[in-house]
């Protein structure tokens, strides 16, 4: 089957890279042509690499250079069994080009958004044939990630479903279905290690590196909130917060801060600016935190509460199944545990009686325990 991948930038890209190594012929498509020569490039690097580590011979590296074609024509993509979309988070450009895309490929042709928090109800509204839009999120990079989340809409049908989660499991992905609902899972169920981590600093309790430090050293993340928001973009990540935040209605659980926003005004977008919430200019120390592991404790149990609240609520309104949800987290942002199953292993009414306490606290509809834990805690 050809695939068509539209968006030469890095998720694209990386898209493209997974399906030419799993045999496919593939067009990628850009408009910007400088931005397609630095796919190429950074293309031929990773198979460098690649070579270099044992992982791929020249013969590979060949015959997938040789599936590969980089247009900036959208009418490439004619003959393509599979059209990815992997361009800027605005519904009006998706539209512009959903359009122009179902002109040009056959009507078997299923075409698929890359986005992280639209609708895609609404995403393949402008379709002729709507049935056949649907959801594949990948995560960055795309070629080392190993879970796609992928969303039906309401308008698609049962065929297209099963042969987009078929196509992306022959590429040896771990696929997880869920409802077309903002953030999907993992968006939405990591809100509160950015959002939680944020009120934590904002109330004074703990620095940055602290919070980090209890993330990373108590918790056992991989990266703490600060150092991941950081890695991924101030900018990147506050709009993700703000587009989950808008599209649940302003539900006080998601809300961002203004920390945050604060950091991505003043240009603090991370590490690709070299500032964030850590200065990362050449010489400069990072701070050290504060190792009370009774502060450090208190943290880690206040965010874990609330993410794993999160997950329950996903549960609870049939996002996805609970095996879904726990392997969303743990194979889309590699948290050490599926929250699920941890919050069994730390006891229903330990991880209730936390959360019931911060509601009582501060009266914030944001710390309301979900309903389907306060059952199951009984």
């Amino acid at each position: 089957m050809k695939i068509g991948v539209l968006g030469a930038g890095t998720m694209g890209a990386g898209i493209a890279q997974v399906a030419a190594q799993s045999g496919h012929e593939v067009v990628l498509v850009d408009v910007n042509q400088v931005q397609l020569d630095k796919a190429k490039i950074a293309l031929m690097k990773i198979l460098d690499r690649m070579i270099e580590k044992g992982s791929l011979d020249d013969t590979g590296k060949t015959a997938i250079v040789g599936r590969m074609q980089f247009s900036t024509q959208v009418t490439d993509f004619k003959g393509s069994g599979l059209i990815i979309e992997a361009i800027v988070e605005k519904i009006e450009v998706k539209h512009l080009v959903f359009k122009e895309i179902e002109e040009i490929v056959g009507v078997d042709c299923i075409i698929a958004s890359n986005t992280s928090s639209l609708s895609i109800a609404s995403i393949g509204s402008v379709l002729k044939v709507p049935s056949r839009v649907i959801g594949i999120h990948f995560f960055n990079p795309a070629p080392l990630m190993p879970l796609v989340e992928i969303i039906p809409a309401v308008q698609t049908n049962t065929e297209t479903l099963n042969t987009a989660k078929s196509i992306i499991d022959s590429w040896n992905k771990v696929t997880v279905v869920c409802k077309d609902t903002p953030g999907f899972i993992v968006n939405r169920v990591a809100r509160p290690f950015y959002g939680e981590a944020l009120r934590i600093y904002e109330e004074g309790i703990a620095d940055f590196a602290t919070i980090d430090w209890a993330m990373t050293e108590l918790a056992g993340f991989r990266m703490g909130p600060f150092t991941l928001m950081d890695y991924i973009g101030n900018d990147i990540n506050y709009t993700v917060t703000e587009t989950v935040f808008a599209a649940f209605y302003y539900d006080p659980r998601f809300k961002p801060a203004f920390t945050q926003k604060r950091h991505m005004e003043a240009g603090f977008l991370g590490r690709k600016t070299a500032r964030g919430f850590y200065d990362y200019s050449e010489g400069i120390a990072l701070p050290a935190p504060n190792k009370d592991e009774k502060l450090g404790q208190q943290i880690v149990d206040r965010i874990l509460a609330m993410l794993i609240n999160e997950a329950y609520d996903a549960l609870f309104l049939n996002i996805a199944s609970r095996e879904a949800i726990d392997l969303a987290m743990t194979k889309g942002v590699n948290y050490p545990k599926g929250l699920l199953a941890w919050s069994e292993e730390i006891g229903l009414k330990t991880v209730l009686s936390r959360l019931e306490d911060l509601f009582q606290e501060y009266g914030e509809d944001r710390y309301r325990p979900n309903p389907l834990l306060k059952r199951l805690a009984k």
